[in-house]
């Protein structure tokens, strides 16, 4: 399984904000996440788009990688809290506020899902599911043996009182 990260460091927003739209991409393929940062209304989502074509491109320059993008996913996205430029800001009467500048980290790691193989079902296995789940006696059982659930009456509604 192949993996890759890229990360982007010292993006001009707080951690909190960035991770507000991590959030919306993580456990995503990567296109569908590219097409949720597209179109969500956040300027930190072009720079996370950045990082995440990034990872993808780090994904494709390793040995093994099978060449199919739509296979990635994102593994983790994550905005980790970096320095902080403090300036100061006049105030009345003399004094000074200080304002607190925030930086953050932005970290998307992409993973290759496995290739899952289909099982071919064997004519004797809905013989075997039948005779084990005792068709007809469950909703599963109902479900394997392709029956219906019986129809309940409808409920009595009640009337308003004159």
């Amino acid at each position: 399984m192949i993996e890759a990260e890229a990360t982007a460091r010292g993006i001009r927003t707080s951690a909190q904000k960035a991770g507000l739209v991590c959030a919306l991409i993580r456990g995503k393929g990567v296109n569908q996440a590219l097409a949720t940062l597209q179109f969500t209304r956040k300027i930190i989502a072009r720079e996370l788009a950045k990082v995440l074509r990034s990872a993808v491109a780090n994904a494709q320059q390793q040995e093994g990688f099978g060449g199919d993008v739509e296979r990635l996913y994102v593994l983790a996205c994550y905005a980790n809290q970096g320095s902080s430029m403090k300036r100061v800001r006049p105030a009345p009467m003399g004094r000074a506020f200080r304002v607190t500048k925030r930086t953050a980290h932005l970290t998307v790691r992409v993973a290759e899902r496995p290739l899952q193989i289909a099982r071919v079902a064997e004519a004797g296995d809905a013989a075997a599911r039948q005779v084990r789940g005792g068709a007809g006696t469950s909703v599963r059982g109902r479900k394997a043996a392709g029956e219906t659930a019986p129809a309940k009456p409808p409920k009595a509604r009640k009337t308003a009182k004159a």
